[in-house]
């Protein structure tokens, strides 16, 4: 394998203001020297991992990065901007830029330049090297690690991005992989601890990518143990795998640190420690005094009684905005949730399509059942989905509290979820119950308890204690005021016609298409499944309008793809396939990798289609029972030809409003060749 980088691939007077224009200058010049085939395609895969999330880091630092069918072999370019480029890092732009691809499929390349590069742009003296070489040779050298120690620092003898390394860091070199049943029973009391000997802290770094800031992380966390005179030990869960503690040196720890941003795996290894549980940002940037606050706990000897990680332990750093973690805890509602809608809504659907409309007064099938006739079958579904669906509110309720407060918030928001359906409070009372029980229970866990108690706190006081609390403030507080809304909701839904009918379509096909499953897909998906619960003319109509908007993103792109090829890549044309079945079959996400490589020209154009679609099912009176399956659940559409026509002209208004804004964009001076001739091809024939 030629080297990684070399003096070609270094741009020490980058002059791009822009992230995409940095990636741009960076990645011609790897098509310059034939490490990329298609610069567009390659762009794009780009793009769609930097939409996934920012690549900037604390500290002037911005990795993009992607793996790529454009990419022939693993690539590492590197600009230095004096004006600097926002990469989307707390602290500002930056102006250390490193653009790395990778071929598709070469994951272990990938991550190992990925984890090492992150690694060594801790080390000060590497960075400010960088910062002050005059020579592109001696750039791509100092990142080659080739560099003297005395230019680099310690961390260039070892981390060069062509040197193969553990994919769970080196602090693990001292922890041979263990099953996850050798880990100590909880309950087991740790070894007597010397105390002359050094405080031992073990901790788990992780990051939606597992890649860069598991690593910086991990790296922060040693630095900072070893200026504390702490002996630590430390797992990295990243994309490439992980190699767990050995359970001899999780029991003889002091402390535990989790900086993360996804689920810690395994984290009941570690019950019964002093805990300090953070974001991974914060690992990285408040090392020390994270060093200090898990001594701290241990000396005042409090313990963690956290069960199993949760959704919510990607809630990030303490600084989250208030409005930030609500959402968060709100998502996490109903992504437990949406499984729920999918299994119980299809069973309904099938119930009706087998057995019509009556078979909602079948009686039980417990009690009558004829195996050869159609309709016990059809009421079976129908029954066994009706229960599914009857766990909706609890669920939403209990998951909300569970994002909030871990394990025990479900005892209390799934009995707070009940009551909303037991005093008709419907999805608005599961909401609120859901928040009240988190909230309850946070509460409580910041009582100070005495030792003897903490073993029984998460198994009965706290579940006891939270239960009784959301259920007087549901039955007797605030669950009559918001039953009282949902009925007045339900009302105004029942009773919508007209232009009021028409504009909330619109309103609510913009929502759908606006984050092609975000949260404010979500909300607004909630919104019509909610109605479900109850179903009346009106809820029925909200279902359709929002499924026939979220049916449109794909479909339009997929349509682009077809009657426009040479504005789409290779790749998008390929997605484009995949994008007819998803979006026929009502999965919005089929159009994120659209967005993500186009986001200015593609999101308002889905926007503009699903505006239309929601607006004219409104018009034509649609009503849906069903909560999911686009266009195969067409039976249980209430005017079905005219709901089709509603889906047909948003796809046509998306797909013409994309072919224009991608049209009027300036043509680019310089195409990868494949790419040029391949569309010199498609004009020819046209």
């Amino acid at each position: 394998m030629s080297e990684m980088i070399t003096a070609d691939l270094v741009d020490l007077d980058l002059a791009a203001t822009t992230k995409e224009a940095a990636a741009r200058s960076l990645a011609e010049r790897m098509v310059a020297l034939g490490r990329v085939t298609d610069l567009e395609g390659f762009l794009g895969d780009v793009a769609a991992r930097e939409a996934q999330m920012p690549t900037g880091l604390d500290g002037g630092i911005g990795i993009p990065h992607c793996r790529s069918a454009h990419v022939t072999e693993p690539t590492l370019a590197f600009g230095r901007s004096a004006a600097g480029v926002d990469f989307g890092a707390p602290d500002g732009p930056a102006d250390l830029i490193f653009l790395i691809a990778a071929p598709a499929g070469a994951d272990d390349a990938h991550l190992t330049i990925l984890s090492s590069l992150a690694r060594r742009l801790m080390d000060e003296t590497f960075t400010s090297a960088l910062r002050t070489t005059a020579d592109a040779d001696a750039a791509a050298s100092l990142i080659r690690g080739e560099a003297p120690a005395t230019d680099a620092g310690p961390a260039a003898e070892s981390d060069s991005p062509g040197e193969p390394e553990p994919a769970a860091g080196p602090a693990e070199a001292v922890a041979p992989a263990a099953p996850a049943d050798a880990a100590p029973a909880a309950d087991e009391a740790p070894p007597a601890r010397d105390d002359d000997a050094p405080f031992r802290i073990v901790a788990v770094t992780s990051c939606p990518t597992g890649i860069a800031h598991t690593y910086m992380a991990a790296e922060s966390l040693q630095k900072a143990a070893e200026a504390a005179g702490v002996h630590i030990d430390v797992e990295t869960q990243g994309s490439a795998g992980f190699t767990r503690l050995d359970p001899e040196t999780v029991r003889a720890a002091d402390g535990v640190i989790f900086a993360h941003d996804v689920p810690v795996r395994d984290k009941a290894r570690f019950a019964g420690k002093p805990t300090v549980d953070v974001g991974v940002k914060a690992g990285i940037s408040r090392a020390a005094a994270l060093v200090d606050e898990v001594r701290g706990k241990a000396e005042r000897g409090e313990v963690s009684t956290a069960g199993p990680a949760t959704p919510a332990d990607s809630a990030g750093d303490p600084g989250d905005g208030y409005g930030t973690r609500l959402r968060k805890w709100l998502m996490s509602g109903v992504s437990y949730m949406v499984p729920f809608v999918a299994a119980g809504g299809l069973l309904i659907a099938l119930g009706f399509a087998i057995g019509g409309y009556e078979i909602s007064d079948a009686k039980s099938v417990a009690e009558h059942f004829v195996w050869t006739d159609h309709t016990s079958w059809a009421a079976l579904l129908f029954q066994v989905g009706g229960l599914a669906f009857s766990f909706l509110v609890p669920v939403l309720a209990g998951y909300i509290a569970y994002g909030m407060a871990d394990r025990p918030g479900l005892v209390p928001g799934f009995v707070g979820g009940a009551i909303a359906l037991t005093i008709n409070a419907g999805f608005l009372g599961g909401l609120i119950a859901g928040l009240l029980a988190g909230a309850t229970v946070m509460a409580i866990q910041r009582v100070p308890i005495p030792a003897p108690l903490r073993g029984i706190m998460p198994v009965v006081v706290i579940p006891l204690v939270s239960s009784a609390v959301v259920g007087f403030l549901m039955f007797l507080v605030v669950g009559k005021p918001i039953a009282e809304l949902q009925k007045a909701l339900t009302d105004w839904l029942s009773g919508l016609s007209g232009a009021n009918a028409v504009i909330l379509g619109v309103i609510l096909g913009l929502m759908m298409c606006f984050d092609l499953g975000g949260p404010l897909n979500k909300v607004a998906y909630a919104f019509a499944v909610g109605g479900l619960a109850n179903p009346n003319e009106g809820s029925l109509k909200v279902m359709a309008a929002v499924m026939a908007a979220g049916m449109v993103p794909p479909l339009a792109m997929a349509l682009a793809t077809v009657v426009r090829k040479r504005l789409f890549t290779r790749t998008e044309r390929e997605n484009g396939k995949a994008a007819w079945v998803l979006g026929a079959s009502f999965i919005t996400e089929g159009a994120i990798p659209f967005a993500a490589a186009d986001p200015l020209r593609v999101i308002p154009a889905a926007m503009a289609g699903g505006a239309v679609s929601g607006g004219l099912s409104m018009a034509f009176d649609c009503t849906l029972r069903a909560p999911h399956g686009g266009i195969f659940v067409v039976p249980l559409i209430g005017n079905p030809f005219l709901y089709l026509v509603a889906i047909v002209a948003g796809t046509l208004v998306s797909t013409a409003t994309v072919v224009l804004l991608k049209g009027l964009r300036k043509a680019q001076p310089e195409q990868a060749p494949a790419q040029a001739e391949e569309e010199t091809k498609v004009l020819a024939a046209a």
